[in-house]
């Protein structure tokens, strides 16, 4: 029961705000795609090679903590609304939705390509998942803002590398 008019709740009217299955389930899917995206970063980062390495191996590594931090954002508000992520690496490659990434060597516009797409990836399940979470749980969603505005730019400074005016 809310509090009204200066009553004071009962300690057992606090219970706080707890994630359903559903919400729980949503914000699972999304800390597993940001964990694949960080994983498949790095897998770039290591690998890139040919002109413009440097820059793009570099622009991978900021990448590849964007999305390890935002990873552990999601999973530690799951927590905080008593709801368990898991994120080991069984879970991560059986329940991405992200495409596997090549392995070996691969020149820096494959990679440009391939990063576009899983950042783009991503960035897609956090919108198909957002309005879901939004109906529970709008302080999460607010969150889910921030994580697509930082992916979706990562993906236009990533693309631009391989675009010419």
């Amino acid at each position: 029961m809310a509090a009204s008019g200066g009553s004071r709740r009962s300690e057992s009217d606090v219970a706080g705000f707890t994630a359903s299955p559903q919400l729980a389930q949503a914000l699972q899917q999304i800390v597993v795609d940001l964990v694949e995206l960080h994983l498949q970063g790095k897998q770039a980062h290591w690998n890139v090679v040919g002109h413009n390495f440097r820059d793009l191996h570099l622009q991978l590594d900021q990448i590849v903590d964007e999305a390890r931090e935002s990873a552990d954002t999601i999973a530690e508000r799951m927590r905080a609304l008593a709801a368990v992520p898991d994120g080991r690496s069984e879970t991560v490659a059986a329940t991405t939705t992200l495409p596997a990434f090549p392995a070996g060597e691969a020149n820096v516009s494959a990679v440009v390509d391939l990063i576009t797409a899983r950042l783009r990836a991503t960035a897609d399940t956090l919108r198909t998942l957002h309005d879901q979470v939004d109906s529970e749980d709008p302080s999460t969603a607010d969150l889910l803002h921030a994580i697509i505005d930082s992916l979706e730019k990562h993906a236009w400074m990533v693309s631009a590398e391989n675009r010419s005016a």
